[in-house]
């Protein structure tokens, strides 16, 4: 018979005290301002708490991300933090690390597999981020006729999936919104601008109302192309994003963003808080722990927000 994990958690907890315990970080990449800041943000939450971290960057592809993975559970790792890049897919490697009773935490991204595959899953409600920045939309427009263009997230992306639903679902039956084109930039400022270059030249003589960013990095690259093309971001198209990034807020004080809903990138506190009651003494957390999302504006004095963020690691 296999022993359980929280057979395995119990024995953990009387080791803990002997030495520091292991943490595999399997990270997507460096793909935006709040990854490098969610990054930032594990490694100082590893370091006070004693934890070895052993971090691995896998660019943008799950297939690194499972040949790190299975190459955590060869170290014999203590637990596993996992930021998955798509949400399909991790069905093996998931029992592998379960075999080797190692836990699995998912970090700001969730994966279609088996609740029971991982321990828990910190992260925001992706599509209530995705319904507030609809709502702000909504609520700013009035009845007036507007047109958006929507810059998705990486293709088959949890946030990309749960920010368009949410986005939507705020705006249903709204007759005078409509989303005319949406395309993945895939999370970078660069994909951002090209996309949104694409926009503007297919929607030439028909006015763009709003533009809507699964992330702040591809609005501020939208931001570029609004500029280029001899127009004023933040006046001829509104600007409504997710995240919270620093730039964003820099953005929004300049007059060429309107508005962002934060994603905290401090996804690590709680995932620690979650194993370190399971390695003491066998606690399982809840499945999903929620983090705040909240709306900012240029009315909340957004240079004091950027202050605020721009020592994180963005």
């Amino acid at each position: 018979m296999k022993t359980t994990l929280l057979t395995t958690a119990a024995v953990m907890g009387l080791a803990a005290a002997a030495s520091a315990q292991t943490v595999g970080f399997s990270q997507i990449g460096s793909e935006s301002g709040w990854r490098a800041a969610e990054t930032t943000l594990t490694r100082q939450q590893a370091e006070e708490r004693g934890i070895d971290l052993r971090f691995s960057d896998a660019q943008q592809r799950q297939e690194n991300q499972i040949a790190a993975i299975r190459s955590f559970v060869a170290q014999g790792v203590d637990a596993i933090l996992l930021a998955p890049v798509v949400a399909t897919g991790w069905d093996s490697v998931l029992e592998e690390a379960q075999e080797a009773e190692i836990p699995v935490v998912l970090l700001d991204r969730q994966v279609d597999s088996s609740e029971d595959l991982y321990l828990t899953a910190v992260g925001s409600d992706l599509v209530h981020e995705g319904e507030v920045a609809g709502q702000w939309l909504a609520d700013t427009v009035g009845d007036q006729e507007c047109r958006i263009v929507e810059l998705q997230g990486t293709t088959g992306s949890s946030p990309a999936i749960d920010r368009a639903t949410g986005f939507r679902n705020a705006i249903e039956g709204m007759d005078n919104l409509e989303i005319v084109r949406s395309q993945t930039g895939d999370f970078t400022r660069t994909g951002g601008k090209e996309v949104m270059e694409s926009f503007l030249q297919a929607e030439s003589g028909n006015e763009i109302c709003a533009l809507y960013a699964h992330n702040d990095d591809m609005a501020l690259g939208a931001i570029q192309a609004i500029t280029e093309a001899g127009m004023d971001p933040g006046e001829d198209i509104l600007i409504v994003s997710i995240d919270a990034v620093p730039d964003i807020f820099q953005a929004m004080a300049n007059g060429d963003a309107n508005a962002t809903v934060e994603l905290t990138p401090n996804m690590a506190g709680p995932a620690f808080d979650a194993l370190e009651a399971y390695w003491s003494d066998g606690t399982e957390p809840e499945k999903f722990i929620q983090t705040e999302s909240t709306l900012y504006t240029q009315d909340d004095d957004p240079m004091a927000e950027y202050e605020a963020r721009k020592d994180l690691g963005y």
